[in-house]
């Protein structure tokens, strides 16, 4: 299967920003994206979606990203995916990504079906971590930060093997939340945590949570 390259960039102005996020499907923990300016001619080999990509690779290529291109990480909290849904905190998560490169591209290139509502050029590209290079950049740098993140919550919330799942409905997380409850990373407008939530109210009406 043929690697995401630079055919679709090369139709747009430069600088080009591709931006993707992580962890929008996740039970736990922030959602995360990032913009990424590259450097057509001089970037990592190997570059392609996160997804395809096993961990240690993914980490080599970001290390190698952060050394030969312009990178911008924006993050929406747990608490501001509660409040305004997934959706609206993924749209602020690549807003402040591309507000972190500290520069205006010329035209953002945004993976899925839509574009934040921002005043900048931009298009939104579906599939486009599998198409678009600078897309597929944008998602690893998303994905290890994110996952360097989850990894670090797993040491203060130990127990939901977050080091292992990164907050996904995995089936050990999901038997964690029945022994252990709620934490305040847990994302309380996900109706798997609701569930969790009223399963666990006592007696006494109290559930059982950090």
């Amino acid at each position: 299967m043929a690697r995401p390259c630079f055919k679709i960039e090369k139709a747009f102005p430069e600088p080009l920003a591709g931006v993707d996020e992580a962890g929008c499907a996740p039970l736990a923990g922030p959602v995360v994206a990032a913009a990424v300016i590259l450097d057509r001619k001089r970037f990592p080999r190997g570059i392609d979606d996160s997804k395809a990509l096993p961990a240690p690779v993914r980490e080599a290529i970001c290390a190698r990203l952060y050394k030969t291109a312009r990178i911008g990480v924006g993050i929406a909290s747990v608490e501001e995916i509660d409040r305004l849904n997934i959706y609206w905190a993924r749209m602020l998560a690549m807003t402040r990504a591309v507000e972190a490169l500290g520069m205006d591209p010329a035209i953002v290139l945004v993976d899925g079906n839509a574009c934040p509502r921002w005043e900048r050029p931009s298009r939104a590209i579906v599939a486009g971590d599998a198409k678009c290079r600078s897309i597929a950049a944008a998602s690893i740098v998303a994905k290890v930060t994110r996952d360097r993140i989850m990894a670090d919550h797993a040491q203060d919330y130990p127990g939901y093997g977050w080091e292992r799942n990164k907050g996904y409905a995995t089936a050990f997380h999901r038997a964690a939340l029945d022994r252990l409850g709620v934490t305040p990373l847990h994302r309380r407008s996900f109706a798997p945590v609701r569930q969790h939530m009223l399963d666990l109210v006592s007696p006494a009406g109290h559930t059982t949570s950090y």
